[in-house]
This record gives structure tokens, sequence and C-alpha cells, in this order.
């Protein structure tokens, strides 16, 4: 696999190192480069790449508008954003790129973002179809960024201006807080219990009452449901009974 990329960056040294670990990558046959997002697209106005390799916080028109400028093409790039700041991982994935880089840049971790490139590639997986699959979120995991797929999260809890993601075997502390979550996965089952909860809909067995209030239990832990919660979460149970029977 022989790729074409794009690497966008407005500090003259993280570009010129960035493009030297593409380079130096056996995928990669050529590196374009620019400073800043309107340089980016005369080159791909000119030029066909198959990622762009691209900053977030640059002056002007910034990468996340970048991206969405991006994704209106015929034929988009694949988008790695390469980034000293996590705060845009949500929005990023919402775009539907293919990976979220943490600066400063690693050649293996690089390397991983271009084996998913070259993997949208492939003739046997159509690049829509590779495009199309399930949204995932970045998490931080002994200083490597791993994607989290989020049929894996079974509830999340707030803490602050972060949320931390409980999956059936671990947990991670992400920085996006929970109302932008419940907003965000509502149309994946997610529905809010509490101020602190949100759960995934299809693992609530029962709504039970206790001496402190209405509870839920997703994988053995007790959950809380506030009273403001609670009638539209009985609603949601009862529709979801509903329509399982009428299957």
């Amino acid at each position: 696999m022989s790729l074409v990329v794009l690497a966008v960056d407005d500090e003259p040294p993280a570009l010129d190192e960035l493009a030297y670990l593409l380079n130096a990558d056996k995928r990669v046959a050529y590196v374009h480069r620019a400073g800043d997002a309107t340089e980016a697209l005369r080159v791909l106005r000119d030029t066909e790449v198959d990622a762009v390799f691209l900053d977030i916080r640059m002056p002007g028109l910034d990468g996340m508008e970048l991206a969405r400028v991006l994704r209106r093409f015929a034929r988009p790039p694949a988008i790695v954003f390469v980034t000293a700041y996590d705060d845009g991982a949500v929005d990023a994935f919402d775009l539907g790129v293919t990976d979220y880089v943490r600066k400063p840049v690693r050649a293996e971790r690089l390397g991983e973002s271009l084996r998913r490139v070259a993997g949208l590639q492939l003739p046997a997986v159509p690049a829509q179809v590779a495009r199309e699959d399930e949204p995932s979120i970045p998490v931080e995991l002994a200083g490597t960024t791993k994607l989290l797929p989020r049929s894996s999260v079974r509830w999340v809890e707030a803490q602050g201006d972060y949320a931390r993601l409980h999956t059936s075997d671990a947990s991670h502390l992400v920085r996006v807080s929970l109302a932008t979550l419940a907003e965000r996965w509502a149309d994946a089952g997610f529905v809010r219990i509490h101020r602190s909860y949100l759960v995934q809909l299809r693992l609530v067995r029962e709504l039970r009452l206790t001496q402190s209030g209405y509870v839920v239990s997703i994988d053995g832990t007790e959950l809380p449901v506030s009273r403001r919660h609670t009638r539209e979460l009985k609603d949601k149970l009862i529709r979801a009974v509903k329509n399982d029977w009428s299957r």
C-alpha cells in the first residue's frame, strides 16, 4: 500500500516532525505539507490524497472546521487529528475521523494510524463501509490513546467536567461532560437517570424501589434514579418492552 498524505500544522517544527515520521513509514509514498487550513485546501484542490494528518488548534480556519469541509468532498480523505489537547475528542469522532493522536507524536503510534488508513483503502473493505463503522471514543490507557467502541460502554458517571465510562471490566475518564454525552448518545439508547448517571437502556432489567428511592442495577452495581427522571425512565422501559413484543 502506497499512501499519499497531507500533513497540516501551523507550527513549523511540529510540521517538520510530523512529515518526517510519515515519510519514514514504508506505507507512505509521498507527504504534502500545509501550514494552515487555507494552504491545505489549495493542496487538496490540485491533488488527491488518501489521508490528512491535521492539527486542531490553528489560526483562521481551525482543524475541526477544516475536517467538516473535507467530509463534504465527493471522495473525502481519511482524517487523523494530531493534537496536544484531548478536549476535541468527542467532536472529532462525531465527524467520523479515522484516529486521534496526541502530541508528542511517537513513530509507533503514527504507524497505528497509518495501518487504519491503509485498511480503508483495501478493495475488500469499501471505504464507505469502513467509515460508517461503529462510533468510538478515544481513551487514555497506559499512556496510549485507544479507541473504545461506544457499544462497550455500560454506564457513565459524571465527575466534574469529566465523565467516567464504565465497561464490563474497566472504566475510563474522558474530558467531556455527562450532559454532552447524554445529548449525543441518546439515539444510541443511552438515557439519563440522574444528574450524575447515564445508562444504556437495553441493560436495565428492572426499576426497583428502595428505602432511599428508585435504583437500577447494571452489572451488579446499583445506580440511583432521581425523582425527576423516574417517570421518563418508566415510560422508556414500557416502550422498549412493547417494541420487543411487537416484533
